[in-house]
Order: C-alpha cells, then structure tokens, then sequence
C-alpha cells in the first residue's frame, strides 16, 4: 500500500469528492424541488463519506481512522437506500440510478478494504511517534 501522507490521498477519500459533486449535481435538478428533505440526505451523506474519512485520518491514532472509516462505510451504504428512493420518485433515471449506486458501493469496498489493512497492521498512528 502507498504511504499516505494526508487525508487526500486516501483514494476512497478522491472517489468520495467524486461522488458529492455527482450528488450536487443532480440535486438540482427539478424534480428534486418536491422532496428538500431526500435532497438535503443527499447531500449530508456525500459529505458524510469524504469528512469522516478526512476526520478521522487527521485524528492520527489508527483506531480513531478505523471508528471514523466505519462511520464513512456507514453513509456509503445510507447514500445507496437514498438513490433508490431517488430512483422510485423517478427523480433520476435507471442509468443514473446505477452509476451512482455502482460509485458509492465501490467507495464503501476501498473504506472496508482500508479497515481490514489498518485491523491487520502494527502501526498505531502519527500521534504515537517519537
């Protein structure tokens, strides 16, 4: 794995900045206009993927990132029930629908597969060091 230096260089972290822009974008189409509250979700759980991780890295103690990636998990799955409510509003499209849904499943495999990296490694965090 490569040294990661900082929170932007987690590549969950990239895919997650890639899905709160898809996310903002499709937020304002009009049909969304009918449902502030599905919008708002939206957007606080795009958010929610990139700041946890971003939280949680900038903590410096490995099992801090790891409770801060679970949570991150956690809105990646939560965005995937809110597209499928998008879907069954008809405020997106089937194409759409799987593009995004395909993008957030991707970004909660790289978080699980970063928790199971971190579960299995002695580092401990940049907070430890001498």
């Amino acid at each position: 794995m490569a040294t990661i230096r900082r929170f932007e260089d987690v590549e969950a972290w990239k895919k997650s900045r890639v899905i709160s822009s898809e996310v903002n974008k499709i937020t304002k189409y009009p049909n969304f206009r009918d449902d502030a509250d599905l919008k708002r979700q939206l957007k606080k759980s795009a958010g929610s993927i990139m700041d946890n991780i971003a939280e949680g890295f900038e903590r410096g103690g490995k099992n801090e990132f790891i409770q801060f990636l679970s949570i991150s998990k956690g809105s990646a799955g939560e965005i995937r029930s809110q597209f499928y409510r998008s879907l069954d509003q008809k405020f997106i499209s089937d194409e759409k629908f799987q593009e995004l849904y395909d993008m957030a499943e991707e970004i909660g495999k790289m978080i699980d597969g970063l928790i199971s990296y971190l579960r299995g490694s002695d580092y401990r965090g940049t907070k430890y060091k001498k």
